[in-house]
């Protein structure tokens, strides 16, 4: 097995996520062929300064604006909002891989049974709904995450099993349709294509690895979310998908466990492992980053420990609730909270904690945030220190 060093592993995985050199992606084509790159994204509505989505895209994509996401999200239709690794963005066309997601048992789903009708009913009457428009739907009910009025509930309901998509969102709220009127009819009708469960289990694992770029075979919050992936079953989709030569393993100088790449990006890791000078980069992350869904990873090649603390009590916290890593060259060289001032049209950056022992350019980390602002339509930001 070949063996590279913690550095060559870091400079693959930020070639791979576009984070490092001259920007690969443009625009929103550029939006669109990263997230197909990558498989999907994870979705939150936290809006402290932009919803992770949205910040994943602007770290990567040149050129990039909010309303790019949501054309191609509810005017193109070339994503779609379903559940993959957690609440996720996905191209439309993966929608047949998710049919064990979509046939899986929802809990306490049976005391909806009335007010399930009500929704198809309202929708096929008035078109896209909201809870808020389901004629008796305030009654509470027993729901996966608390209580939950039976409306907002039913809407989900359908929504987990394919039957609704959602629309549009308006702020925080959600607005559903019928799937049928929006998910071409060849993706709505096809069967799953993988057969098995050891075929479903292949295909995720693939699908994570290629997500993060560069993975191991451990219990990993990057492998949240498989039907039936337990230790033994993601051993064997991994040896599976060496044996057809879709992976390969590389260990890490330091690293007990070896780690897992596609094979198409071997030319990407030989890149990593030259002498070639990349152009550095200053770029502020989302907390849940592709490349920060396995902390523990991160740590052990970044050497740069992150822990988003946004439900942490405030006397335990050690930095911010919605504190974002600053990423600068080929590693972590600190992190910094921001927060939106819409009312005075500005980003607010109440402290920046600089990494002990890494350099970086201020001047680059400057551009950066103005940047930054300008993705949100300011001309400007405020600072309560100096750099």
């Amino acid at each position: 097995m070949r063996t590279i060093s913690k550095q060559q592993a870091a400079r693959f995985l930020l070639l791979h996520h576009g984070l490092i050199g001259p920007y690969r992606y443009t625009g929103k084509d550029g939006a669109l062929a990263f997230i197909r790159s990558v498989g999907s994204i994870q979705y939150d509505p936290v809006d402290v300064c932009g919803r992770n989505a949205e910040l994943v895209l602007q770290a990567r994509v040149k050129g990039f604006h909010k309303e790019m996401l949501q054309e191609l999200l509810y005017q193109d239709r070339k994503l779609i909002d379903f559940w993959d690794k957690c609440m996720a963005i996905f191209p439309v066309e993966d929608w047949p891989y998710f049919a064990r997601k979509r046939n899986a048992p929802i809990y306490n789903v049976e005391s909806l049974a009335p007010t399930l009708d009500g929704v198809r009913q309202t929708i096929r009457e008035n078109g896209p709904c909201c809870s808020e428009d389901i004629p008796n739907g305030k009654t509470k009910i027993r729901w996966p995450w608390g209580t939950a009025p039976a409306g907002r509930a039913a809407l989900e309901a359908l929504f987990f099993q394919g039957e609704l998509i959602i629309y549009k969102k308006q702020g925080t709220r959600k607005y559903y349709d019928l799937a049928s009127r929006h998910v071409p009819k060849g993706l709505l009708t096809a069967n799953d294509p993988n057969e098995t469960l050891e075929a479903y289990h292949q295909w995720m694992v693939a699908r994570r690895i290629g997500a993060v770029g560069l993975l191991w075979n451990r219990a990993s919050d990057a492998y949240l979310e498989i039907q039936g992936l337990d230790a033994s079953a993601r051993t064997a989709a991994i040896e599976s998908l060496c044996a057809e030569g879709m992976l390969i393993p590389v260990q890490v100088e330091g690293i007990r466990w070896p780690f897992y790449f596609h094979a198409q990006e071997l030319p990407m890791l030989e890149t990593a492992c030259s002498e070639r000078r990349l152009m550095p980069r200053c770029e502020l992350l989302p907390p849940l980053d592709n490349l920060l869904w396995d902390r523990r990873l991160v740590e052990a090649i970044f050497g740069f420990s992150y822990h988003w603390e946004i439900y942490t009590p405030r006397e335990k916290r050690q930095y911010g609730p919605y504190v974002l890593p600053i990423l600068y060259g080929e590693g972590f060289v600190g992190r910094v909270e921001v927060v939106c001032a819409r009312m005075e049209k500005r980003i607010e950056i109440k402290r920046i904690w600089a990494e002990p022992g890494k350099r970086f350019s201020h001047r680059a980390l400057e551009k950066t945030l103005l940047r930054f602002a300008r993705f949100h339509g300011y001309d400007d930001f405020s600072m309560q220190m100096e750099i």
